[in-house]
């Protein structure tokens, strides 16, 4: 790639990220156009469902001065006329003489991009993957692959593995700065799920607000799983979306639309996804204190040795404040009866 492509995929990949959560079902892409002096003149991102895909945006943006230029897209164009028409076609249509993408799109029915565009005379670019950073992407990809909502296992915990103390409380245990980051993830989220315990312990709002108490524009949708009613009163009686297990939460997420979910707790849920194999990214926030003793983040055993114990490969570490955000990748999915595959 050329120089000004990579940076033209820096300015793709972050009009992407902020879109993430607005466009399910359809993956939050970024797309820049490069003139033929190699400036960026438009950045896009993809609108929500039925609205405009990436490309399109960023051409409306370069106007005339796309002719002859390079499409830097963090996902292959898509091929297929749904709510709009192929991106495809689009780029063709403005001129565009090579085409760079981050992502092949495992889509069948709006894959085969890349084919088209070649038979149209068009320079097509895909280096491998690992050396161009789309990770807006990851969750959608991963939701594709699997059939369900990609699913992130979130938690705080101490040094030593808890969640809260041994009398139950458990505000704060992280500072300021990893409760803003936190609003500001689900912020980007389809969905927040807890388990009925938590919202009768903490009666939790599950919405994305700023530091004074203002709600960001895009909320995600409220979900509990468990059979315990919500209380009359509570903050999400009325406004959640109630399910009796995992595997129907799930089901009718996807169903209805939600790619890319985020699991708060408690610790049976988790552990429930967990075994499940229905974990795929995980964000640890470690606060620097000891407790010795408490509640621990999975409410049971998942195995008895170091060998089969539940493993991701580590993605990102960053400090926030005096706490530390561990994020990860699930390497090795677990089976429902808690073997390793």
């Amino acid at each position: 790639m050329r120089p000004a492509e990579l940076e033209a995929l820096a300015a793709a990949e972050a009009a992407a990220a902020a879109v993430r959560g607005t466009t399910s079902p359809n993956p939050p892409v970024g797309a820049a156009i490069v003139d033929a002096a190699g400036r960026t003149v438009g950045v896009g991102a993809t609108r929500p469902a039925g609205g405009a895909h990436a490309e399109v945006m960023a051409l409306a943006e370069a106007g005339e001065h796309a002719r002859g230029g390079t499409a830097v897209v963090t996902l292959e164009p898509c091929n297929h006329t749904g709510h709009t028409g192929p991106c495809t076609h689009a780029l063709v249509d403005a001129g565009i003489k090579r085409v760079v993408f981050a992502r092949r799109d495992p889509n069948p029915v709006a894959g085969g991009g890349a084919e088209w565009l070649r038979g149209q005379g068009v320079e097509v670019v895909h280096p491998e993957p690992d050396e161009l950073p789309a990770p807006t992407l990851d969750p959608w990809l991963t939701a594709v692959a699997a059939g369900r909502p990609a699913v992130t296992l979130k938690f705080a915990q101490t040094l030593d593995g808890f969640t809260a103390a041994a009398d139950g409380t458990s505000r704060w245990i992280t500072g300021p700065e990893a409760r803003r980051a936190v609003h500001a993830d689900r912020a980007h989220r389809d969905a927040i799920i807890v388990g009925t315990g938590t919202v009768l312990a903490d009666d939790p709002r599950l919405s994305a607000r700023r530091d004074d108490g203002t709600e960001y524009d895009h909320q995600p949708r409220r979900v509990v799983v468990g059979t315990r009613e919500v209380p009359a009163g509570h903050h999400l009686a009325g406004v959640c979306e109630q399910y009796p297990d995992i595997d129907t939460a799930l089901t009718e997420l996807w169903e209805s639309g939600a790619r890319d979910v985020l699991v708060e707790g408690g610790a049976g849920l988790a552990a429930g996804f967990v075994a499940a194999g229905a974990v795929d990214f995980v964000q640890a926030y470690l606060a620097p204190k000891l407790l010795g003793a408490g509640h621990p983040v999975l409410g049971r055993p998942l195995t008895e040795t170091l060998a089969g114990a539940f493993e991701f490969e580590t993605t990102g570490v960053r400090r926030l404040g005096a706490d530390v955000l561990v994020e990860g990748r699930v390497a090795r999915r677990r089976r429902a009866t808690g073997e390793n595959p």
